[in-house]
């Protein structure tokens, strides 16, 4: 019941975040979408560690997550500025929440042979709440202190259409699933957690910025990485292919 149990809590926070967002609250509404995203990353991770995993749970968390990364999100962006185009204000806000759907349908029909197990730690596209991060890029530029003299909030109609198009492209991103950590380092690790939720705290704005961009920033490694390990792989199933002729 525990990772469902977050799991509902999430929908209910992307479903609060579109009401506070029709209000105008826009700051309010971007919180509650960062609080869904943190129980996203919990409730699967729970579910492994105390090995309550189910189908049930699956295509819920999928359900959840088209709720507050697909649609939720880029509301947001319709009633703070894609209503101010239009009809293509409307269309592009279909278009990003008909590519998360895709992207979520895709993923859940995805297995893995046990020889293909490291892509595990990839997702193919960039996920749904990264996705509803990205696209609030502007908007979260615009509820920070800061001022490089650039309407960030001209681009939103071009940025939100791009991460549309990462969220169903073949492009592997880094997913984290697997990863081991050495006990030495585990101090560190905590503290790097506890300076993030300061940030959060206390610069929650200026935090996600930097989140955002540093994703990014991080894609092109995810690209570098998998490839490299791809090729390794590939390699060693020659060579066993080979041994057994």
């Amino acid at each position: 019941l525990l990772p469902n149990i977050l799991t509902l809590g999430g929908v209910c926070l992307g479903i609060s975040s579109i009401k506070f967002s029709i209000e105008g609250n826009y700051s309010l509404a971007v919180t509650l979408i960062l609080f869904a995203a943190i129980l996203d990353a919990l409730d699967g991770r729970i579910a492994r560690l105390i090995k309550g995993t189910s189908e049930f749970g699956k295509e819920l968390d999928s359900l959840t997550d088209f709720v507050s990364f697909g649609i939720a999100p880029v509301f947001l962006l319709y009633f703070w500025e894609l209503n101010n185009y239009g009809k293509l204000g409307w269309a592009i806000t279909l278009i990003y929440s008909v590519c998360c759907v895709l992207r979520l349908a895709r993923f859940n029909i995805t297995k893995l042979e046990n020889l293909q197990e490291w892509k595990s730690n990839f997702f193919e596209g960039i996920p749904s709440p990264a996705g509803g991060l990205l696209i609030l890029m502007p908007l979260i530029y615009e509820l920070t202190n800061l001022n490089l003299g650039i309407e960030f909030k001209n681009i939103t109609p071009y940025s939100t259409t791009i991460v549309a198009i990462l969220l169903v492209s073949k492009i592997p991103t880094l997913a984290l699933k697997k990863i081991s950590i050495s006990p030495k380092t585990t101090v560190f690790l905590l503290l790097a957690i506890g300076i993030i939720f300061i940030a959060l705290l206390f610069y929650t704005f200026e935090a996600l910025l930097v989140f955002g961009v540093s994703y990014l920033l991080s894609i092109p490694i995810s690209m570098i990485t998998y490839n490299r390990q791809n090729k390794i792989n590939s390699k060693k199933i020659s060579d066993e292919d080979h041994e057994d002729i």
